[in-house]
């Protein structure tokens, strides 16, 4: 369910509080969008070199530590801030992976490009034909809570929507992908879609139905 301003706001001063425990605890709300967006990143820019699940790990502890640098005063700047955290992780890794820890701030500010944009596709799964961009802005954390629906699909289903709707890949790249034919990618991805719509609306979104 989607919050309103006032829960967001004893949900940032909650995180302001400075228990570790409760912190934490309140940040396990992003994981699924954490591992989502991090899983984007490592298997379509690095070809699955590092472990997602440590990745989302060291970002909750990181964004902890980080906690009382945050000067969010909503949710959107809330995500985007984790965003941030989530990208610095990543080139960490990176940085350890090819043996150097001299910091790339141009490769940082990359992979928040692409982390933005990942989540931008995310939000526009279920984004409802013709809204306004105030709209949009007034649904801040959609795209937390459609991560939240896309892990309770079934993983072919999780995959083909990740791979056509939040990489963006042509249905005969996905089917390469997936070991089926293109046929079979567009039938699954609009069994998933519809899925996914009846999760989204649930949680009280409304998902697009245009299918291309």
């Amino acid at each position: 369910m989607t919050e309103d301003k006032g829960s967001v706001a004893r949900l940032l001063e909650a995180l302001r509080g400075g228990n570790a425990a409760v912190q934490g605890e309140l940040l396990l709300r992003y994981e699924p969008w954490l591992r989502l967006l991090a899983q984007v990143q490592v298997e379509s820019r690095f070809n699955g070199k590092f472990d997602t699940a440590d990745i989302v790990q060291q970002t909750l502890l990181e964004a902890v530590r980080a906690l009382p640098q945050l000067r969010a005063s909503t949710e959107a700047e809330l995500i985007a801030w984790l965003r941030q955290v989530l990208a610095h992780v990543i080139a960490h890794e990176v940085r350890r992976y090819r043996g150097t820890l001299q910091r790339d701030l141009g490769r940082e500010v990359s992979l928040e490009r692409s982390i933005a944009k990942s989540s931008q596709r995310l939000r526009d799964v279920v984004a409802a034909p013709g809204s306004s961009p105030s709209q949009h802005a007034a649904r801040r954390e959609r795209e937390v809570l459609l991560a939240d629906a896309l892990a309770q699909l079934p993983e072919d289903y999780r995959q083909v929507i990740i791979l056509r709707n939040i990489e963006g890949l042509p249905h005969e790249e996905v089917a390469r992908r997936m070991g089926r034919s293109p046929g079979a990618v567009r039938m699954l991805w609009i069994r998933a879609l519809v899925r996914l719509k009846e999760l989204a609306e649930g949680m009280g979104l409304s998902a697009t139905d245009a299918v291309s």
